[in-house]
């Protein structure tokens, strides 16, 4: 069965000088505003799309993760995902960088980083990024 989320964005003004509110209308969890300077400077409380990006991937890769995880008999206690989403102004994203720390009993360090490559492989959004440079750095814990 598929499954369709959305969100919404007003902007107003120019690139550079405007600035816009993005809100998750699926789950109605709450607006947040965006703006050129949060995806080029300092954030200072404006998220951007790379972040908004990044939530998506360590959120997706957590899940595809602990699915293969599940399915080799070693479910994991723990997973840790943090995902940096690189923008580059007049290329645009250029990258994703993961980095995940695990508690797994039963599996050793490199069966670990083995079977997190698995997951960044079956992750829908590493799918979706894949005109996209995506590491992973695996460390179990």
């Amino acid at each position: 069965m598929a499954a369709t989320r959305s969100a919404r964005n007003v902007w107003e003004g120019d690139l550079f000088k405007g600035s816009g509110t993005v809100s998750l209308d699926s789950s109605g969890i709450g607006s947040y505003p965006v703006s050129w300077p949060a995806r080029t400077e300092e954030p200072n409380g404006v998220t951007s799309p790379e972040e908004l990006i990044a939530a998506a991937h360590s959120s997706c890769y957590n899940m595809a993760f602990s699915n293969v995880l599940a399915k080799n008999d070693t479910p994991p206690t723990r997973l840790e995902t943090t995902a940096e989403v690189t923008f580059v102004p007049g290329k645009g994203i250029t990258g994703s960088h993961l980095t995940v720390r695990g508690e797994v009993p039963g599996l050793d360090a490199e069966e670990f980083r083995r079977l997190a490559q698995e997951g960044e492989k079956n992750c829908p959004v590493s799918q979706a990024l894949a005109g996209t440079t995506i590491t992973l750095d695996a460390e179990l814990v």
